[in-house]
């Protein structure tokens, strides 16, 4: 019997304010044994939890549908805003019979074509970062309270003293002339009998950024001062439905904050305090009135991907006084947030925190040449004198390990602060460097998650396409970016110019469409990234939803070619010895080896939706153009008159995209393996082929030579970062990197999962996984725990001498086509064998494929390396 568990509605546990019409539903199928599958479900939507049975069901019944499908499934109902839906599901299995109905789930509907009615934008000149309040009243039980709001740049919402939520830096970032965001939030606890306030201090984030800086955000199409809107709505017991919106009777006054930038940090001044200034009770009469303001043009819209929160508190690991009244203060990881600080100096005291990622001379480095003056990451709390005093900031975050504390002592805590995305994925292992890149390569993932993917929290905070294009498979694999990932790819199709073009970094301020164009091998990430999104969620919507912006995407790319070549400015990235950009190679190479792939990436998107194209012919084109200008056919290697050494990017690229023609492919990859043993077994790989050159080797029978790579502690290496003190991923391979927490040369982690653990999700939302691990030498054994859409997926072994013991877990949904490394089929037993079949042999595996079940395999003739 099938149990439905893990409910969700667009991706999401019990959502508010979804604005999808018509909202997916998802489930994970789990039964005992093996082989189970899913052969049909049914729905059911009630108006309350009691009402979910197929007599009293009083919104939807779906009826039994004969399907194998766990997610995706759209709600064919009625859709009223602001309405709480409950819903439930049953499963038929292999033998038509119908299992429990499951416990009850609910979304709620945001306000949809309903809007935000009489409300208005509202703000006001102030001297300092804005309050907003509003008094009213309350004379009922309140059966259901919601307050619906946007304050851009960032709102810190107050309801009658207490934070409305937990979220900070919220709403999330987007192009605002396009697109603006919106947050439900359930205040219904918050709310008391009688006189009430709510209100909110607001931030300028990316919206109303003074900072002077390159990425002109400072001048972007829809800088303003800070504004808000906001409804909320006041459901009674007795039926009765009152509403406070934002308008004219709304009070402003300027607070204690008196800047905040994201870039240079905050200043706040303890002695402007108002304190009681969001409860009833206080005289807001000095306050004037608040000011209608003008509206963004971007489109408000309901925020769904996961909030920013503080996911972390942590305590100093050494505090170190390097001069008088001068600390240091070492937190002993480098992460993203800030810090919360605690002192009792005298009034009128400046104390300052400077945020950065390294020390050097007595003083922690804070710097940074794309932004004008010389205050960077840098809080000033100026203290009331009032006691013990406690302050953390709440418009701008810093990437550190260190901060340096001036002008009084203060005690420190470090919150730790990202996009609160859920980890689905476990790993471990009897070599621990891949267990400490593992640990480095999450860190330094979630370091860079603040409603966008970004480069690094320290220097540019900016979502460089390219970054995501390489990393986007191991962030796919470590955590659930399904609803951030949904998000960005909108940032992307917003970021779009009229003309089809995207820019380097998305959002944008305009930036990035002329001062790096063209650069193909960075806004490709727009099929890629969709691709991925079915690969692991199996999301058709977004699909069909990014057809129309994508072809017209890859029609200014087609359009540009030139002699069968794109034209890129940007190519392999600081590879070793290049601090400040790519190698000398013709960087054409590179920009059409991922507009190749690109092009098969989006013919593929349209077959499975139905959408004819003529990409796979571009795309053989452009292959042709490549192979023609840059494979020395005499040689066997790929390269390019501008740059005379051997470029293992250059090589690695075209194996791992399919260009390189089938009687080239085996000298091209030994050439490749040549070239890394000749180097000492290191890499010269900017951040284009640092994720696949690994992956390349091992899957031409070099799988000793990758692992001598991965494994390396010598400069250029992993190891030699972490060999200084490194506890994240670092942009250059270089000592002197220059950021310190950036994750687009850490996509050895993506080998690790899918080689050395043996786990590779192939396509569909997981429906075909194959499990081969098969770069094993100098690792007795590994293992890998994920959660995908359909469920857990785990792969173990365990090596002993020439014995190799397997374990596999497969969730209901998914086929496995496991390899178990063997000389012959006749040395590998399968538990339980009469389940597991048959078996094929072929180039040192013993080959099972296997449905749902927990699965067993032990080979007698494992070899180190296959």
């Amino acid at each position: 019997m099938l149990i439905p568990r893990s409910l969700k509605t667009e991706y999401a546990v019990q959502p508010l304010g979804v604005d999808v019409p018509r909202p997916r539903f998802s489930w994970v199928a789990v039964a005992p044994g093996y082989g189970a599958t899913q052969t049909a479900y049914e729905i059911l939507v009630a108006s309350a939890p009691e009402l979910l049975t197929p007599e009293r069901a009083d919104v939807w019944d779906s009826g039994k549908v004969e399907s194998a499908r766990t997610f995706g499934i759209e709600y064919d109902g009625p859709t009223a805003a602001r309405t709480r839906y409950h819903w439930t599901v049953r499963l038929w299995d292999g033998s038509d019979q119908a299992g429990d109905w499951s416990a009850p789930e609910s979304f709620e509907t945001g306000l949809l074509d309903e809007g935000f009615g009489a409300a208005q934008w509202i703000g006001g000149v102030t001297d300092s970062a804005p309050l907003l309040r509003r008094a009213f009243a309350v004379d009922g039980i309140v059966r259901r309270a919601r307050l619906y709001a946007s304050g851009l740049g960032y709102a810190d919402l107050r309801l009658n003293g207490h934070a409305v939520s937990d979220a900070v830096l919220d709403p999330g970032f987007t192009a605002y002339d396009r697109t603006v965001l919106y947050v439900t939030h359930d205040v219904t606890e918050l709310l008391q009998a009688g006189d009430n306030v709510v209100g909110a201090e607001l931030g300028r984030g990316f919206f109303g950024l003074t900072s002077v800086n390159v990425w002109r955000w400072h001048d972007a199409p829809w800088t303003g001062d800070p504004r808000l809107i906001a409804r909320l709505v006041v459901e009674y017991d007795d039926g009765r439905v009152d509403e406070v919106v934002t308008d004219e009777t709304w009070r402003i006054t300027g607070g204690p904050t008196l800047s905040d930038s994201l870039y240079t940090g905050e200043t706040y001044d303890a002695r402007r305090a108002l304190p009681g200034w969001d409860v009833a009770g206080f005289d807001d009469c000095s306050w004037s009135p608040a000011s209608v303001v003008e509206a963004p043009k971007g489109k408000l819209t309901a925020q769904a991907h996961e909030p920013i929160r503080v996911v972390e508190t942590v305590d100093p690991v050494e505090v170190t006084e390097v001069r008088p009244g001068v600390w240091i203060v070492d937190f002993g990881r480098t992460v993203a947030g800030w810090t919360r600080l605690s002192t009792s100096a005298p009034a009128g005291t400046t104390i300052s925190l400077t945020h950065g990622e390294t020390v050097a001379d007595g003083n922690v480095a804070a710097w940074n040449v794309h932004v004008d003056g010389d205050r960077i990451q840098r809080d000033e709390y100026i203290a009331a004198g009032t006691g013990l005093e406690t302050w953390e900031p709440r418009f701008s975050y810093k990437g550190f390990r260190y901060v340096q504390v001036e002008g009084a002592a203060a005690d420190l805590q470090l919150r730790v602060v990202n996009s609160d995305v859920p980890s689905v994925t476990r790993f471990a292992s009897t070599q621990a460097p891949y267990e400490q890149f593992e640990r480095a390569m999450r860190r330094t993932i979630l370091s860079n998650l603040h409603g966008i993917p970004t480069d690094t929290p320290y220097f540019e905070k900016n979502g460089w396409t390219g970054d995501a294009q390489v990393g986007a498979p191991t962030m796919l694999a470590t955590l659930d970016l399904a609803r951030f990932f949904t998000k960005w790819l909108g940032d992307i199709r917003d970021s779009q110019a009229d003309s089809g073009q995207l820019p380097v970094i998305v959002p944008t301020s305009g930036w990035g469409f002329t001062d790096l164009s063209p650069a193909t091998e960075w806004p490709t990430v727009y099929p890629f990234l969709l691709r991925e999104m079915y690969r692991w969620y199996g999301d058709e919507r977004l699909l069909r939803e990014h057809w129309d912006s994508l072809t017209r995407y890859l029609a200014w790319e087609l359009d540009r070619v030139e002699d069968g070549l794109s034209v890129s400015v940007l190519g392999d990235w600081l590879p070793p010895g290049f601090g400040s950009g790519p190698a000398p190679e013709d960087r054409r190479l590179t920009g059409t080896a991922y507009l190749y792939r690109a092009l098969v990436v989006a013919a593929e998107i349209g077959e499975l939706i139905g959408q004819t194209n003529e990409y796979r012919k571009a795309a053989a084109e452009l292959a042709d153009g490549l192979n023609r200008t840059f494979l020395d056919r005499t040689e066997g290697r790929y390269r390019s008159a501008d740059d005379p050494d051997y470029r293992q990017t250059s090589n690695a690229v075209p194996l791992a995209f399919g260009i390189v023609p089938d009687e080239f492919v085996e000298r091209v990859a030994a050439g490749l393996a040549a070239d890394v043993e000749a180097r000492g077994f290191h890499l010269n790989t900017g951040c284009l082929g640092v994720g696949v050159l690994l992956p390349v080797l091992t899957a031409h029978g070099y799988g000793d030579v990758a692992t001598k790579v991965a494994l390396q502690r010598s400069y250029p290496s992993w190891g030699y970062w972490f060999d200084l003190g490194a506890d994240t991923m670092w942009e250059k391979w270089e000592d002197d990197s220059r950021s310190r927490n950036h994750y687009f040369q850490g996509t050895v982690v993506q080998w690790i999962f899918e080689n050395v653990a043996g786990l590779r999700v192939v396509d569909a939302g997981a429906e075909r996984i194959v499990v081969r691990p098969d770069a094993r030498d100098e690792v007795d054994s590994a293992s890998i725990r994920t959660e995908t859409i359909r469920g857990r997926v785990a792969v173990s072994w365990k090596k002993t001498g020439r014995v190799l013991s397997l374990d596999v877990q497969v969730p209901v949904g998914t086929t496995a086509e496991v390899h178990v490394p063997s000389a012959r089929a006749a040395d590998v037993d399968a538990v339980p064998q009469a389940f597991a079949g048959s078996a094929t042999y072929t180039e040192g595996y013993t080959v099972y494929t296997v449905g749902a079940g927990l699965w067993s395999f032990t080979s007698r003739s494992a070899q180190s390396l296959v």
